[in-house]
């Protein structure tokens, strides 16, 4: 059997976007003949585990063979995915990740687990910005998150700056495809643009 990267850690994909941009569901568009979504469980599934999905459409997703489990708070975005990944984890932290990252790597995700820290979040910092749906949260953000919800602040990155956040920068990673990891499509130009890239 196969040892998982981290007994103590959940993997949540959060697929509860209506991809407005692409215009079709992004976690069900096929590259090289596998849906985003259906790699990502498989990549997930060798190295942790506990593997979720969480949206509002689990009949989509059942062939996937994980569970999902639906928004506990209706209508909080991400950040409310980000609540209830962390609400239903058997472990303490949770990697969470979009749906709509085609090239997940490995590596990269195993060299943020090794920063974890006393930090509420471990989040690549990489081309100028955060990128908080490709990252580690301990579930001592979840009152955080709650009161935020309650006040109507969604956004991501407003969390990041009232918890413990450790980012990690391009250096952290060198060696590693963390600009491909962290990349996601929103649009068909960029789904054209990266399937090209993998391609090369």
């Amino acid at each position: 059997m196969k040892k998982a990267l981290s007994n103590d850690m959940t993997a949540s994909i959060l697929a509860g976007g209506l991809s407005r941009r692409m215009g079709t569901n992004k976690a069900l568009i096929e590259i090289n003949g596998e849906t985003i979504i259906g790699r990502a469980v498989n990549l997930l599934k060798m190295e942790f585990n506990e593997v979720n999905i969480i949206a509002n459409d689990p009949l989509a997703y059942e062939s996937l063979s994980v569970r999902v489990y639906a928004d506990i708070i209706k209508g909080a975005g991400s950040l409310g995915g980000i609540y209830t990944a962390l609400f239903h984890a058997r472990s303490d932290y949770v990697f969470v990740v979009a749906c709509d990252m085609p090239f997940l790597s490995v590596p990269v995700i195993k060299k943020m687990i090794k920063a974890l820290d006393n930090s509420d979040a471990i989040v690549p910092f990489i081309g100028g910005r955060r990128h908080p749906l490709h990252a580690v949260y301990s579930k001592r953000c979840m009152k955080t998150i709650a009161a935020m919800i309650e006040d109507g602040n969604l956004r991501i990155n407003s969390l990041l700056e009232k918890i413990r956040t450790k980012d990690l920068s391009e250096e952290v990673f060198k060696g590693l495809p963390v600009s491909l990891s962290v990349e996601n499509v929103n649009t068909k130009e960029e789904l054209t643009k990266i399937t090209e890239n993998e391609k090369t």
